[in-house]
């Protein structure tokens, strides 16, 4: 079973591939707005790379959200395309999950610690959620608003990991907090978007291709121009 992978919710365009859970291959591009000229053509390359074509991928998968509203509406569009076609599943991940993922995969001793990604989410507010090592959610992806007693119930009693881009807001605001580490250089990756999906796909738990939507958190605002 080849689950073709995609994650475009932060500037980092990356795609990857998973046989059975095994990760095959992996494709990342780390271009400002990227995504909509060189989302596709990374698909194929990676393909193409690790001997296989569109006609063998059984699902798509792809970075749920919250994160960059352009991006993830890329990445949906893509993703919901290529399932049309194809007339194959299509499998979501939340984007917080699978940074959770990324970070307790690699963590000695995994589970001594609680797992809070953040994103960015302009001025001192952020996305954010917290997992156990095993992907249990803790706290539900949320919109927080940054303030030195943040999330001091869970620090309280527990050592949790901060990471993602838009933990080190954050850190200036703990530095005197013993149970908070935070990792700096942890982004988005497809690979651990395919590494969730396998789960998903082996419990069926499929999304409509007719009416997906990204989980954005936040409605997105917009201002019309003045005209001078």
């Amino acid at each position: 079973m080849l689950i073709l992978s995609l994650e475009t919710s932060s500037p980092v365009c990356s795609v990857a591939v998973h046989q059975a859970g095994v990760l095959v291959g992996q494709a990342e591009l780390r271009l400002e707005k990227s995504h909509s000229s060189h989302l596709s053509i990374l698909i194929n390359q990676l393909l193409e790379n690790t001997g296989h074509t569109l006609q063998d991928v059984a699902a798509v998968a792809l970075s749920d959200g919250p994160g960059s509203y352009t991006g993830l509406r890329i990445g949906g569009a893509a993703a919901k395309g290529l399932c049309f076609a194809l007339e194959i599943p299509l499998l979501a991940v939340s984007t917080l999950q699978a940074l959770a993922w990324q970070v307790a995969a690699y963590t000695a001793s995994p589970e001594t610690y609680l797992y809070c990604p953040m994103l960015d989410a302009r001025r001192m507010e952020v996305y954010t959620a917290l997992y156990t090592c095993d992907s249990q959610e803790i706290l539900p992806p949320t919109a927080l608003v940054l303030t030195p007693d943040a999330l001091a119930e869970q620090l309280g009693g527990h050592r949790v990991l901060f990471f993602g881009n838009g933990a080190v807001k954050f850190q200036s605001l703990l530095a005197e907090q013993p149970n908070a580490g935070f990792l700096a250089g942890i982004e988005p990756s497809a690979v651990a978007v395919g590494a969730l999906a396998w789960g998903a796909f082996q419990r069926q738990e499929f999304r409509d291709v007719a009416y997906y939507e990204p989980f954005y958190l936040k409605e997105v605002y917009t201002t019309t121009p003045k005209v001078k």
